[in-house]
C-alpha cells in the first residue's frame, strides 16, 4: 500500500451510530450463547467495511439495524430450517459473502434436501471442489494451511448446531452447569457500598455485584461525597462500577436513569465529554421506555453537544425527537434558539442566549463559545474598518470586561492589533481580518464522539 493510501485510511471518521452500534456489539446483555465473540467480531468487520467502501456509514439507519451475533444465528436457523433452499455443498469462504460462493461441480451432492454432513461416511473435505488448474496450484503453503484451518473450523460450527442454532450440551453437562448467559440476568449478594470498576473479562460473579438495595444505599454516599470532596477521579469509577451492577442485573427503572443523569451532569461539569456521551446514548434508549428521569432537559443537552461536535447527522436525529410539547420547554427552546441563530449567523442574538443558558447547558456552550466568538470577529473586521472599540466587542461577544476581550484578541492575533486611541483601546480591524480568519479555520475542526479535537 502507498504512503498516501495509508494516510487515507488514518483519516476515516467513523460517525458517533456506528461507534454506539460496536459498543452494543460488546455490550454483555446483548450476547448470545451460541454465537462466540470471534464469530461476532468477523461479521460486524464485514458489516462496517461493506458500509464504509459503499459510502452508507451515515445512511444506514445503526440504531435498527440488527447486530452482527443476531445476524449470524439468523443466517444459521435460515439454513437449517430449510436445507433444500441452500447450496450445502458449497458454503460461502466468509459469513455474508453469498455473491463469492464456490459452485460445486458434483450434481449428486444433495440428495433428499438433507445437508451432506448429516449422511454416513461423508467427510467435510469431500464436499469441496479443490482447485486443479496450474494458477490455483502455485498457491502458498501459508494460504493452503489457512485454507484448512478455515474449512476445520467451519466444519465444527455447523456440526455442532442442533435445529434451533443452539450448540447441544456434551454428555456430561447437566441443565445446573449451562453457562451464566442463559439463567439470565445475575442477583447480585454484594452488600459493599463503594466498589471499584473493573471491565468484565467473565462471567459476573453475584458475590461481586451489588442488589438494587445496595446500591441506592451507594448513590446517597456518592451524592454527599461529591458534594463534600469533589474528587471526581474516584466518582467517576463509583458511578461506572453502579452502572456496570445495573447492566449485569438488567435493572432498568427510574433509579437506573437517576443513576445515569447525575453521572451525566458530573461529567458535564468537570468537561468530561467521553463518560457524558456514554451516560447521554444510554439515557436516550432509558427514555423511550418511559422509565421517568428529566428527557427535555437532556434532549436541550443533546441539541447543544451536537452543535459543539458539529455532528448534523446526530443532529436531525435529535430534532426529530423533539415533539411540539418539548419546544414549550425552557431549556429545549433555548438550545433550539442556539441553533438557529448560529445557522443564521446572527452572532448578537448568541451571545445573548449564551448569557443566559438554562439549567447546566452553559457548561456545553463554554466549550464552542470561543470557537464562534472568533467566527464573530471575522465577521465584524469585514463590517467595520479601520478599527472598532474594543469596549463594542466586549458587549457584543458576551465577554465580562474589556481586559478579557483583550487577553482573547492577544491569544488569537497579536498585540500590534490593539492601539490606543483618545483614551480608547480599538481594534485594528483592517489588519486583524486575515489572523482571525486562520484562527478560526483552526477552531473549526472535527470532533470527534469524545469531545477531542
Amino acid at each position: 500500500m502507498s504512503a498516501p493510501d495509508a494516510d487515507s485510511r488514518k483519516r476515516v471518521e467513523f460517525p458517533p451510530p456506528v461507534r454506539s452500534y460496536v459498543q452494543r456489539c460488546f455490550a454483555p446483555e446483548n450476547q448470545i450463547a451460541s454465537v462466540t465473540i470471534p464469530e461476532m467480531q468477523e461479521k460486524l468487520k464485514i458489516v462496517i467495511t461493506e458500509a464504509a467502501e459503499n459510502g452508507k456509514l451515515e445512511k444506514i439507519d445503526w440504531e435498527r439495524l440488527p447486530l452482527p451475533q443476531v445476524m449470524v444465528q439468523n443466517e444459521r436457523n435460515k439454513i437449517l430450517a430449510n436445507p433444500a433452499s441452500s447450496n450445502w455443498a458449497s458454503l460461502p469462504s466468509s459469513p455474508g459473502d453469498a455473491a463469492r460462493k464456490r459452485k460445486s461441480t458434483d450434481p449428486h451432492q444433495l440428495q433428499n434436501g438433507s445437508p451432506p454432513w448429516r449422511k454416513a461416511n461423508n467427510r467435510f473435505e469431500d464436499r469441496v471442489t479443490h482447485p486443479t488448474t496450474d494458477k490455483k496450484q502455485k498457491m502458498t503453503l501459508d494460504q493452503s494451511s489457512k485454507s484448512k484451518a478455515n474449512l476445520e473450523m467451519r466444519r465444527r460450527r455447523f456440526e455442532g448446531l442442533n435445529i434451533n442454532g443452539n450448540s447441544p450440551s456434551s454428555p456430561t453437562e447437566s441443565p445446573g452447569t449451562r453457562s451464566d448467559a442463559d439463567q439470565g440476568p445475575v442477583v447480585g449478594r454484594c452488600q459493599t457500598l463503594e466498589k471499584n470498576y473493573f471491565r468484565l473479562t467473565s462471567a459476573p460473579n453475584p458475590d461481586t455485584v451489588r442488589p438494587l438495595s445496595v446500591l441506592k444505599s451507594a448513590l446517597d454516599l456518592l451524592k454527599k461525597k461529591w458534594k463534600h470532596d469533589g474528587n471526581y477521579g474516584y466518582i467517576c469509577d463509583q458511578f461506572k462500577s453502579l452502572r456496570q451492577d445495573l447492566t449485569v442485573q438488567h435493572i432498568r427503572n427510574e433509579f437506573t436513569v437517576s443513576v445515569y443523569e447525575i453521572h451525566a451532569r458530573i461529567a458535564l461539569e468537570k468537561g468530561d465529554l467521553g463518560e457524558y456521551n456514554q451516560c447521554q446514548t444510554q439515557l436516550r434508549v432509558l427514555y423511550a421506555q418511559q422509565l421517568g428521569g428529566h428527557p427535555t432537559e437532556f434532549k436541550a443537552y443533546r441539541i447543544l453537544y451536537f452543535i459543539y461536535t458539529r455532528n448534523w447527522t446526530a443532529m436531525n436525529d435529535a430534532l426529530a425527537d423533539v415533539t411540539a410539547e418539548d419546544k414549550k420547554d425552557l431549556a429545549v427552546k433555548h438550545a433550539l434558539d442556539v441553533r438557529s441563530a448560529l445557522a443564521l449567523g446572527n452572532y448578537h442574538r448568541f451571545f445573548q442566549l449564551y448569557l443566559d443558558t438554562p439549567n447546566m447547558g452553559a457548561y456545553l456552550m463554554d466549550m464552542f463559545v470561543d470557537r464562534e466568538r472568533l467566527s464573530a470577529l471575522c465577521a465584524i473586521c469585514r463590517a467595520y474598518k479601520p478599527d472598532v472599540n474594543i469596549r463594542f466587542i466586549t458587549e457584543e461577544l458576551g465577554f465580562e470586561s474589556d481586559e478579557q476581550t483583550a487577553h482573547f484578541v492577544l491569544n488569537n492575533a497579536s498585540a500590534e492589533l490593539l492601539e490606543e486611541k483618545n483614551g480608547e483601546v480599538r481594534l485594528l480591524t483592517g489588519k486583524a481580518g486575515l489572523l482571525f480568519e486562520t484562527a478560526k479555520a483552526d477552531a473549526y475542526r472535527v470532533v470527534d464522539i469524545k469531545g477531542q479535537i
